[in-house]
């Protein structure tokens, strides 16, 4: 910062050391490039425009004329920034309103984008047409009040150093620059460009809206590219964009062929087909046209506010290059009047316009006469009484904007503090002395200062002041036009103040892209995009932007591109097979309408009339031995509780309820604890039996259906009580299980308590273990009719059918849990139903003859005598 402030002095202490011309007993400076535009009237306006680039050596000037032809870049759109102060000299003094009866003319030079050439024609305005003094102040400098200059900070710099020394107010045309807001350093400095800070915002909005992640940067080699860059990429961080590369454009020796060669390679290795650029005007004009003259195509070009889409007359090797690039530019509404004058205008309209004729024979490839002196001789004649619309000239803009609106603006800007201060000066207005007109340059500071600037033409007003920030911004996408030229055609726009979402419009149907791109939409991104289904998964030590795509973990989906997560579906809903959508699960239930509930219905309804039947039998037959010598209250309970186990298998089935829930576990638990108990009660009963016949034993009290009701109402109460204090802290409730089967939802019945559960399922199995162990034990007992044998069988039965479905019941999923458990609960309930009450029925039905008494004692006394 130190070196920027210091430079311009001892560019100054330099300028005042170099060759001087002596007369008499005043020096000075010889001047080394005078070509100018002057307009004699009662106020000037002097102007330090930069309009062309001279590449070789100043001092060639004098010495080598034709050398100025060679090295000389002329920028055509830059000539046309004369074009628009003329315009405006010659609206304000026809605006009646605006300084009546003063006329505001002007003095343009050209400053090549030299900082010598701005010092030194800073002090020809201030010393007049005459030699260039020092300090010197001439007649005609005292119709000067301001002057307009400075397309860079440096040039501003440079030119402040010297203007402000006399306190004359220098408006500024270029980008706005922060630094140039010093008060103490340039107290009479102003800028008409305003604040851009929302720019950085626009671009990256736009680089979002087409899915370019992978860019590269392209900006000047100092602080104000530093800035930008800082200011671009924390913008670009926060909405995912990456950069490729940064390349800085250097300040002088511009790329040779290898460099700029590398640079293309570059960004074609990184796969990077956009790249924003960034830089002072001059060189950008320097960029563009080695981009241009290499052919460096395929690449889409996003260009800030202040880029000049015009870089060479040659349409051909700029269409390869530029066309379909896009760029920022400050929206402005249109100035009526400015088309028409502009399409009149000619070097004969003008002929002290040595820039319109410099541009006129660079576009129509001819030679003015008194030009004929130098290189090209051969060239026709220019006439200078063509028209810019007659010769559809190439890279005509026919509308006041970018740069040229900045100096209409600045124009107007210094015309209306000028006509506030000449009012307030009521004295003057009355004198009628045209050289009492002319102001002091330092009384028009203060109405600078306080005046916000508006651009009045009728019923039209322009808003646009240094204090202003950019209301928003026109997005122009350069397309070729009749074969011969480019125009810029308004695509899109973007507002800073609008919200999200709506700050950038863009109609992608206008845009025509760059004839690499083969009119497909350009796509610049480090790594291809994940499809739906897939996420993206970060690279080590790489750029966000760059990733590998993993599928979806089972049960997610992610149903965008990019998806830096996926997701689980809701629980009404799964992941299809390439998991990139959610599909509705259907619910489902074990209900009586399907063929495993049909057939489960079915079994136990049959099971259920079986045991009926075998109740009934046993209560016909009532009176015989068979079913007497079986405790034959016992066999009525256990028939029962057996039919009611079978019934109770159907409250398993069918759409999940309250009611069902807390019926189902506890229902069948208790019936079952019954028929157990009455089994066991049996069981007991004939071992009491055997021990009451022999003679003076102790059991025969012990004989008589007291015992064995006892042992069924006790079994059955210890199994009450458990599934009482189960419904009473955690009880069974409907609910939806989305996890069991995929793209299902199952209804079904939550245990609540699992300890309850397997509580119940625990005293059962108990209660069967016993009663086992002791049939087992009494099985070789004299029993006429294998009461214990066939109680220890059907134990067996009931235990293997239980022990089996804990690993079943645990492996399976859904409404398969419930018909596994209903299909042990039939399972056991019929093998004791076979096994204990089969054999009986056998003998009462189709064995009658052995269902006598005597046959009864007989059997008993061959198996008491039996060893």
């Amino acid at each position: 910062m130190l070196l920027q402030l210091l430079w311009p002095r001892l560019l100054w202490l330099w300028l005042l050391t170099s060759p001087v011309s002596l007369s008499g007993s005043q020096c000075s400076l010889r001047r080394v490039y005078s070509r100018g535009y002057y307009k004699d009237g009662d106020l000037v306006i002097g102007a330090l425009l930069a309009l062309n680039v001279f590449e070789g050596h100043l001092s060639d000037f004098d010495r080598y004329p034709h050398y100025f032809d060679r090295n000389f870049a002329r920028v055509s759109k830059h000539n046309q920034h004369v074009l628009a102060l003329v315009f405006a000299v010659e609206q304000i003094n026809k605006d009646p309103s605006l300084l009546p009866n003063v006329s505001l003319v002007f003095h343009f030079y050209d400053t090549l984008f030299r900082e010598r050439l701005a010092v030194e024609q800073s002090l020809m305005l201030l010393s007049g047409v005459g030699r260039t003094v020092p300090n010197y102040s001439c007649q005609e400098r005292n119709k000067l009040v301001a002057i307009i200059g400075g397309i860079r900070s440096t040039l501003s710099i440079v030119m402040a150093n010297v203007i402000g020394f006399h306190k004359f107010p220098q408006i500024t045309y270029g980008p706005f620059d922060a630094s140039l807001r010093d008060p103490m350093q340039f107290p009479y400095l102003y800028q008409v460009a305003p604040r851009d800070t929302a720019q950085q915002r626009g671009i990256v909005r736009l680089l979002v809206h087409f899915g370019w992640t992978w860019v590269s940067l392209i900006v000047s080699n100092n602080v104000e590219g530093e800035i930008f860059t800082w200011d671009l990429t924390q913008e670009m961080s926060r909405h995912g964009v990456c950069v490729a590369l940064t390349e800085r454009i250097p300040e002088t020796d511009y790329y040779g062929t290898r460099q700029v060669q590398k640079l293309y390679q570059k960004m074609n290795d990184l796969s990077s087909n956009v790249a924003i650029v960034y830089g002072d005007i001059d060189s950008l004009i320097m960029f563009k046209w080695v981009v241009s003259w290499f052919g460096v195509r395929g690449k889409v070009w996003v260009n800030t506010a202040h880029f000049d889409d015009t870089v060479s007359n040659d349409y051909h090797l700029y269409e390869n290059s530029f066309i379909g690039s896009l760029s920022f530019s400050v929206h402005t509404n249109g100035v009526p009047g400015y088309k028409d004058f502009l399409q009149a205008a000619s070097p004969s309209k003008y002929p002290n316009d040595v820039f319109l004729k410099d541009f006129w024979q660079a576009q129509i490839g001819c030679v003015f006469e008194a030009s004929q002196h130098r290189k090209h001789t051969r060239k026709t004649i220019c006439y200078g009484n063509e028209s810019f619309d007659s010769l559809n000239l190439l890279n005509t803009d026919f509308e006041l904007t970018g740069l040229k609106h900045t100096l209409y603006s600045a124009m107007y800007r210094v015309a209306r503090a000028l006509h506030e201060m000449l009012l307030s000066k009521s004295e003057m207005e009355t004198s009628g002395a045209k050289e009492s007109v002319v102001p002091s340059p330092w009384q028009l500071h203060s109405f600078l200062r306080q005046h916000q600037f508006s651009a009045s033409m009728g019923d039209h007003r322009d808003i646009y002041g240094s204090t202003e920030s950019v209301p928003s911004y026109d997005i122009l996408n350069l397309q070729s036009y009749n074969l011969y030229g480019c125009v810029r055609v308004k695509v899109g726009e973007f507002k800073p103040e609008a919200s999200m979402g709506n700050n950038l419009i863009i109609n992608e149907e206008d845009i025509v892209w760059n004839s690499g791109f083969n009119k497909i939409l350009p796509c610049s991104v480090c790594s291809k995009s994940c499809l739906p289904g897939f996420r993206k998964t970060a690279l080590e030590r790489k750029a966000i932007c760059c990733y590998d795509c993993t599928p979806c973990p089972k049960g997610e989906i992610s149903n965008q591109t990019d998806a830096a997560h996926c997701w689980k579906c809701p629980d009404d809903e799964y992941p299809n097979e390439r998991r990139d959508d959610c599909l509705p699960r259907v619910t489902i239930f074990l209900s009586f309408d399907e063929l495993l509930g049909t057939v489960l219905v079915s079994m136990a309804l049959t099971f259920s009339l079986i045991t009926a039947l075998t109740l009934a039998i046993f209560i016909k037959h009532r009176h015989t031995p068979i079913v007497r010598a079986n405790n034959r209250g016992l066999s009525y309970i256990l028939l029962i509780s057996l039919m009611l186990c079978f019934l109770c298998s159907l409250i398993f089935i069918g759409r999940p309820s309250t009611a069902s829930c807390l019926l189902r576990q506890t229902a069948f638990g208790i019936i079952f604890s019954v028929a157990v108990a009455s089994v066991l009660a049996k069981t007991i009963t004939v071992v009491l039996a055997f021990r009451a016949t022999k003679p003076g034993s102790r059991f025969q009290g012990w004989m008589g259906p007291r015992v064995s009701n006892s042992v069924v109402l006790i079994c059955s109460m210890i199994q009450v009580t458990i599934c009482g204090v189960w419904l009473g802290t955690s009880p069974p409730f409907p609910d939806s299980n989305s996890q069991a089967e995929f793209g299902l939802i199952i209804l079904e019945c939550n245990e609540g308590s699992i300890t309850a559960f397997y509580c119940v399922l625990g005293y059962m199995g108990f209660l069967a273990l016993v009663s086992f162990m002791v049939a087992f034990l009494a099985r070789n007992l004299p029993d006429a009719f294998n009461e214990a044998r066939f109680i220890t069988f059907s134990m067996l039965v009931f235990c293997s059918v239980w022990i089996s479905f804990l690993p079943t019941y645990l492996s399976t999923k859904g409404k398969a849990m419930v018909a596994v458990e209903i299909f042990s609960i039939l399972a056991s309930s019929a093998g004791l139903l076979g096994c204990i009450f089969g054999p009986k029925v056998y003998v009462i039905l189709l064995r009658p003859d052995t269902n006598t008494r005597v046959q009864l004692l007989r059997k008993l006394n061959v198996n008491i005598k039996t060893p």
